[in-house]
């Protein structure tokens, strides 16, 4: 395993200790709301600081952009390393006790996502990539699934969950979507979902108005894993835009045409 890698696994394992402890004892979690139906907890913000602690004691002059925390002082746009991180993928379902959500960290160098991982503590499954080495599910090489026929495929997402997004454009592409697969699942940690994607567990995924922390390991992940990540116009700046598609080759070309006319 990469040695940045390494690290990032070991950040993930130790801020996924702080979210296992803190399972067992939801009623104490204290929970605050950041915009509307937008939770954060005490447990997040731990977890970052943890994973934080890690990856600059490893690396002090990396970057760092994570979700509770934003973008450290020496991010700039000229950056050779930023840690891209969210410490708490899921956390609506974190708070009800609803077993899907996960640890993100990935590595983006000079623009490029080199290193992911996505770790599930509930299932103890641990998602790795390095650019160019492959996608691993605990340590077993991982590829998307062969289904080449959206009729045929399992498709995540992810819908709106603050009152300002347009709800009624996302129950259109809700409506030709669940017409054109064979089912329709929304679990609720985009990060996860993308690892199933790349895991054959879900042969494609749609979401709009991600973050890169939602995005950036998992992308690497499907496209280390034979899959094709684009926006909803099949291209390839997705990370700072946010609207994603995911899939198998066949089936992302498939979702293009359905889902494009819904692009930015």
């Amino acid at each position: 395993m990469h040695p940045m890698l390494n690290t990032a696994v070991k950040a993930a394992r130790r801020g996924a200790a702080i979210i296992n402890r803190a399972s067992f004892d939801l009623d104490r979690v204290k929970v605050t709301e950041k915009n509307p139906n937008d939770f954060v907890t005490e447990v997040d913000q731990a977890a970052e600081q943890a994973i934080i602690e890690i990856l600059k004691t490893a690396y002090p002059d990396h970057a760092i952009l994570a979700e509770e925390s934003g973008a450290s002082a020496n991010l700039h746009d000229d950056n050779e390393n930023v840690w891209i991180i969210d410490p708490l993928d899921g956390t609506t379902n974190f708070i009800h006790g609803f077993p899907q959500y996960c640890v993100s960290i990935a590595l983006q160098q000079r623009g490029q996502i080199t290193q992911a991982v996505i770790y599930d503590p509930t299932r103890n499954d641990l998602f790795t990539a390095t650019k160019g080495g492959g996608a691993y599910l605990n340590e077993k090489r991982i590829r998307v699934t062969k289904r080449d026929k959206i009729n045929d495929a399992l498709i995540g997402t992810g819908f709106p969950f603050r009152a300002t997004d347009d709800i009624d454009q996302y129950l259109k592409m809700f409506k030709i979507m669940s017409q054109s697969c064979a089912g329709l699942r929304r679990p609720g940690s985009a990060a996860l979902d993308l690892a199933y994607v790349a895991a054959g567990r879900l042969d494609g995924f749609f979401e709009k108005g991600l973050k890169p922390w939602d995005l950036a390991a998992g992308s690497l992940l499907i496209t280390e894993s034979g899959g094709i990540v684009g926006t909803f116009e099949g291209e390839s700046d997705y990370l700072y835009k946010g609207d994603i598609l995911a899939g198998t080759p066949k089936v992302f070309a498939q979702m293009v045409s359905l889902l494009s006319p819904y692009a930015k």
